[in-house]
């Protein structure tokens, strides 16, 4: 078991969603940032679509009732174990007593605090997600709270030290030019493209959009020259997945996200492709993003690397794992 011990707005449990369930009303959630959670995961030996805290607001202190194996993902900011500095997308093993203290990042957004055999709240639609606008899933469908207790299985790892590259590293993405402070996303036209002026159209590429404070998980409000249709047009409702770039009649496109509503009626000018979605969950409140354009064979292809780097992250974490168990098994030996 965990004890919350400090915690600000919006920090919640989280898996990978529930999807199936959006022709009843009901959107995936889940982690915005879904391969932060994936390497914790692989790194844990866990399966894939154990939950995990996801934190937007920091600080975040946390104590163990019970011995646990950890990493915290997705970001890189002070982590300390009993004021002890650990690094991120590392595994460590705490002894029950100790505190975990992860405070605000200095690269990303949004942190995930991954640990072995994940955390156990009931399963809602067959996910343990939190869903903040229904009110369900997770811990009573709602933020944690200072006080609040979670349960886990108290599994540890026979071996830790062991840790992932951050994917920033690791994988490649569109030029970024001499702006490094601009995320670059790729973005395929979607079905009413064509129904904007070319004005507007070259605009939503060349544009460096400003992700506002007006933002959440249900989707990213972008600020920048407004977008024009050649004339006003209404459109039947359809549905809607992360990563749709809706534009309302003022102009400014909204990025749906991780909580985005199952129906959408406004225009709809680009997809985010799924293999950028992390970095564009990593994006803070203020950050400027460049949309490039791709074909849909070039999305589908990009999700290549980013599954090729899970498969050898596993292949990297399963040669440690035995390694150190026949170093140890050695040892033993020459001590018998």
């Amino acid at each position: 078991m965990i004890t919350i011990l400090e915690t600000s707005a919006l920090n919640t449990v989280q898996d990978l969603g529930r999807p199936g369930y959006r022709n009843l009303g009901v959107g995936t959630s889940g982690v915005m940032d879904a391969l932060a959670l994936r390497v914790g995961n692989i790194l844990l030996g866990n399966p894939v679509d154990d939950a995990c805290i996801e934190l937007q607001t920091y600080p975040f202190v946390l104590r163990f009732d019970a011995p646990a194996s950890l990493a915290v993902t997705g970001i890189d900011a002070a982590i300390e174990i009993d004021g002890r500095t650990i690094l991120p997308w590392m595994v460590e093993t705490v002894a029950a007593g100790q505190v975990l203290r992860v405070g605000p990042p200095k690269t990303g957004a949004r942190g995930y605090i991954c640990i072995a055999g994940g955390i156990e709240v009931p399963v809602v639609l067959g996910s343990r997600s939190t869903q903040l606008r229904g009110g369900f899933g997770g811990l009573d469908g709602r933020p944690l709270e200072a006080g609040d207790t979670l349960q886990t299985t108290g599994a540890t790892l026979d071996v830790s030290g062991y840790g992932a590259l951050p994917p920033a590293a690791v994988l490649d993405t569109v030029a970024c030019g001499d702006d490094a402070k601009v995320i670059h996303l790729r973005a395929m036209p979607a079905t009413d493209y064509e129904l904007f002026t070319p004005e507007s159209r070259q605009r939503l590429w060349d544009t460096p959009w400003r992700i506002t404070p007006q933002s959440n998980r249900v989707g990213y409000r972008l600020s920048g020259a407004p977008l024009e249709l050649h004339h006003r047009v209404e459109l039947r409702s359809y549905g809607v997945i992360a990563g749709i770039v809706q534009v309302p009649p003022a102009g400014e496109p909204i990025v749906q996200l991780a909580d985005a509503n199952t129906v959408g009626g406004y225009p709809r000018i680009a997809t985010v492709i799924e293999a950028d979605l992390w970095r564009l969950a990593q994006a803070r409140i203020g950050t400027r993003i460049r949309f490039h354009e791709c074909s849909f064979a070039e999305g589908v292809a990009a999700m290549r690397p980013v599954d090729a780097y899970l498969d050898d992250l596993r292949m990297m974490v399963d040669r440690y794992r035995t390694s150190a168990r026949c170093r140890a098994g050695i040892r033993s030996g020459d001590r018998a």
